[in-house]
């Protein structure tokens, strides 16, 4: 699958600015991620995986991570792409577990980044840019800021890269700081 057919088949599920928007901020995390990591041969991959993390949640909310899987095997999609996409549900909708290293990246960098999109847009610049981890680590533990991005999946997600929550933040800023779709 090339990145400009999964952005149409995105697009056949999702027509929400928003979901759209996260779609791409995801997918050029996921890639920015792949370089830093050392799978720059594999970044298209990481991106596309981004692109479609949540293929089914604008029409099938009860069904995440559960209806996209069977709507990519029906199109006959990679089982890489389909269970990399499922395993970002894992412990919430689904008993995926994240295992390779690009998996464990979406599962800790999807709450993330709404969490960092979020702290953003209060600032006076509302851009990553100037952001910094300090002010993401307050308002992650305000719990009513943002209160629908899990803190317990971040702080899974870092663990599970064997990260602490200072570095997955301050490489999710970096991560976003280089997207096209954030400021």
């Amino acid at each position: 699958m090339t990145k400009e057919e999964a952005v149409q088949l995105l697009e056949q599920y999702n027509q929400g600015e928003f979901h759209l928007r996260h779609a791409h901020i995801v997918s050029d995390v996921m890639g920015w991620f792949a370089r830093e990591l050392g799978y720059g041969d594999e970044e298209t991959f990481w991106q596309i995986v981004g692109l479609l993390h949540d293929l089914d949640f604008e029409q099938f909310p009860d069904e995440h991570c559960i209806k996209s899987q069977q709507i990519m095997r029906q199109l006959g999609l990679d089982e890489r792409l389909i269970h990399a996409t499922a395993s970002h549900g894992y412990g919430i909708t689904v008993d995926i577990k994240p295992e390779h290293t690009m998996e464990k990246v979406l599962f800790a960098t999807d709450e993330l980044t709404g969490l960092i999109g979020a702290v953003a847009v209060m600032r006076p610049s509302k851009s990553v840019s100037d952001l910094e981890v300090s002010s993401v680590k307050k308002k992650f533990k305000d719990k009513k800021f943002a209160a629908g991005c899990s803190r317990d999946v971040i702080r899974q997600g870092a663990e599970m890269l064997g990260w602490t929550l200072d570095e997955l933040m301050e490489k999710t800023i970096l991560a976003m700081r280089a997207s096209d779709y954030v400021n």
